[in-house]
């Protein structure tokens, strides 16, 4: 198997020579933003509203990407088709470039465009069949007034902190709250449940990453017909919710069966989510 070509800037390298200055303050200091892809049967999902949302991250942090929406497209698709991959991860990064060892982002130049397309399995298959357990991480969610949420930079180490919680409490994954104590959402994915018959999750009001995939989703259970609501939550109404399931462009659509070792409904993955879940790779799977 020939090993994985990285884009950096134009011309692709071995994953082994894929290489960024370590004075590139993406490395220095998570100064950046990033994307996170998937591509099924050669098409990448919702491709122009990533790159939207890429840049968007971008001009909220002041950093020009040196290249149009139309040619990161084209590079993203060129990097898949190069790496002779159908079904696929596509990690977009941008980073603020090399430059002094200072946080003085001016001091920097040529900021860094990286695509990097490859396989990736987040969670096993089993727990998609039988449902993830979480913890409730005692790390919140960054405040929008230090670094919105809705800005998908290269700094995660809010998450990652979160993240470390969960593993160390036997948990795949962990849900943070924001800083009122209201549910926001998981390290690296949105939330939802259903309860009494509506489908809920967070606004973004709650200080949350606008998902692609959440967005997909509500849209999915719009044309079903069920009631949607975006709005504040607790984990009271986890607690006594009759699902609930995770979002995102990696774990697509997983069910939740346990928080802070507390079964949701009956403790199994529910009819909702099963629906939304087969309506998703239903959707994925569509051409264009």
């Amino acid at each position: 198997m020939s090993e994985v070509e990285v884009y950096i800037n134009g011309t692709y390298f071995p994953k082994s020579e894929a290489k960024v200055s370590v004075y590139d303050h993406g490395f220095l200091y998570g100064d950046g933003v990033f994307e996170g892809m998937r591509a099924y049967s050669g098409n990448v999902f919702r491709l122009g509203i990533h790159i939207d949302r890429l840049f968007q991250s971008a001009r909220a942090i002041l950093l020009e990407i040196p290249i149009t929406p139309a040619q990161m497209i084209q590079a993203v698709q060129e990097t898949l088709q190069r790496n002779k991959l159908s079904d696929a991860y596509i990690r977009l990064v941008v980073s603020r470039g090399a430059g002094s060892l200072g946080l003085d982002p001016t001091k920097t130049s040529d900021p860094q465009v990286i695509i990097i397309a490859d396989h990736i399995a987040l969670y096993p298959k089993e727990l998609y069949e039988q449902g993830l357990e979480i913890i409730t991480a005692a790390t919140i969610r960054n405040h929008p007034a230090a670094l919105n949420p809705r800005i998908k930079s290269l700094n995660y180490l809010n998450n990652i902190m979160a993240k470390i919680e969960g593993k160390l409490a036997g948990c795949s994954e962990a849900l943070m709250l924001n800083h009122l104590g209201q549910v926001a959402e998981c390290t690296g994915d949105n939330i939802f449940i259903v309860s009494r018959g509506k489908l809920m999750t967070p606004s973004i009001n709650a200080g949350i990453l606008e998902g692609i995939t959440r967005n997909a989703v509500l849209e999915l259970a719009q044309s079903a017909g069920m009631e949607v609501l975006e709005t504040t939550m607790s984990r009271h109404d986890i607690y006594i919710a009759d699902e609930c399931f995770l979002t995102g462009s990696a774990a697509e659509v997983i069910p939740v069966i346990k928080l802070d070792d507390r079964p949701i409904g009956d403790g199994q993955v529910g009819p909702v989510t099963k629906q939304l879940s087969k309506a998703f790779h239903e959707l994925v799977r569509q051409p264009g």
